[in-house]
């Protein structure tokens, strides 16, 4: 059986959340695992299931209600034990200061252009692989 990563996908709009999901298909390159998704809505969500544990990569929208991606992100850093490394879905690619700010390890802008998202993913998937070795 092929190992599998886990991706956290956190946005109250449930257009984003397929929108990640077309964005990455299966796997979002060959050299990374197949890709597992868990759908938040809420931040009360997102923190249950870090603390559950087995999240690979998450990925959080900025621009979600009633908690934006990038505070939330800041939260998880600072209260989440070993906390998997964030991409962040930003309005603006002039927001990317906050994404710096927020501790994100990568940030792509709305709405999801499939090769850049998916480029982001790959590469956040990779550090996980290597920091796990």
């Amino acid at each position: 059986m092929q190992p599998t990563a886990t991706v956290l996908v956190y946005s109250d709009d449930s257009n984003t959340r397929e929108q990640v999901r077309l964005a990455t298909g299966r796997r979002p390159a060959p050299d990374v695992p197949v890709v597992e998704f868990v759908e938040c809505a809420t931040p009360a969500a997102v923190i249950k299931e870090l603390d559950k544990g087995g999240i690979d990569v998450c990925v959080l929208d900025g621009e979600a209600v009633p908690m934006g991606g990038m505070g939330l992100c800041r939260q998880i850093k600072d209260e989440v034990f070993r906390c998997p490394p964030v991409l962040l879905l930003i309005a603006r690619p002039q927001d990317a200061w906050l994404a710096t700010w927020s501790r994100a390890e990568a940030a792509v802008a709305l709405p999801v252009e499939p090769v850049e998202f998916a480029g982001a993913l790959a590469s956040l998937l990779r550090q996980k692989r290597l920091q796990s070795a």
